[in-house]
This record gives C-alpha cells, sequence and structure tokens, in this order.
C-alpha cells in the first residue's frame, strides 16, 4: 500500500470550490512531491443548441479553459511546484475525469471540489463529484468550501 501520491490531477472549472480544491491539491503535491496535473473539460453539452457551423462558442470556451489553466499553473509554480501539467478535453466532466484524464496520466489521486446542486438536481443528473469518486479507479478528495 503506498503511502504518498506520486500523480495528482484536480478538476477545475473557475468556480469557487475549483479554487479550494486547487489550493489543496498545492499543498497535496508539495507534501508528496508529486506530479499536479490541472484538468479542465469542456462540456460538450451546452453546445447541443448551437448551430454546427457556430465555432466562435467552442473557441471562447477553449480559450477560456487556456487562460484559466495557465493563471492556475503560475500559482502552483509560485507555490514551489515544479512539475505541473496541465490538459483540456472534450466531453463530460462526469466520465472524462475519472477515466479517461485520470487514466491518461495515471493518477492516484484526483482532487475535485464539492458541488452547489440541490437535491433535485442531484437525483435528475447526479453531480459531477459524486460521478468521479463512484467510478474513479485511484483515491479521490472531494473539497468543500467553507461556510464564510
Amino acid at each position: 500500500m503506498a503511502t504518498t501520491y506520486k500523480t495528482i490531477v484536480v478538476a477545475v472549472d473557475g468556480s469557487k470550490e475549483a479554487e479550494w480544491a486547487l489550493k489543496k491539491a498545492i499543498e497535496m503535491a508539495k507534501r508528496n512531491g508529486a506530479k499536479l496535473i490541472l484538468s479542465h473539460i469542456i462540456d460538450l453539452r451546452g453546445f447541443t443548441t448551437v448551430e454546427a457551423h457556430d465555432y466562435a462558442l467552442a473557441e471562447r470556451s477553449e480559450q477560456y479553459a487556456n487562460d484559466l489553466l495557465k493563471r492556475y499553473q503560475s500559482e502552483a509554480v509560485a507555490a514551489g511546484l515544479n512539475d505541473v501539467e496541465t490538459d483540456i478535453a472534450f466531453g463530460s466532466p462526469k466520465v472524462k475525469i475519472a477515466k479517461d484524464v485520470a487514466s491518461k496520466y495515471k493518477a492516484d489521486l484526483i482532487i475535485c471540489g464539492a458541488t452547489g446542486l440541490n437535491a433535485v438536481e442531484r437525483f435528475l443528473i447526479g453531480s459531477v463529484s459524486e460521478n468521479i469518486v463512484r467510478h474513479a479507479k485511484c483515491d479521490v478528495l472531494v473539497v468543500r468550501t467553507p461556510k464564510e
């Protein structure tokens, strides 16, 4: 049984919950001497009503993801991490993070923020963090945003 993590994936989307997850991920990566993978999934379900020839929305989403990950990567490096990579993928965050991103990097820990969905929304669609916990083949840490 391993007592340290070598590769940590943190799922980020720009939300307050994701920022707390990033802070925890940076500290865990520093303590473990681990590689940190910053992952952002561009959810394609939001594009279903957009006409096929309208690529502007997809381009803006990808630019947002690049800017976000660049800022988070700078934050991680400024905090003392040397091995930080970014990963952008398209698809459902519920599926991509736990199955594709984690296996691509051979992650032994995924860190994500808890969602703010209410009970009805969780029943109807389920939360991203819940699906990551259910389907990941490695440890998962769900970070809750402190109450202010």
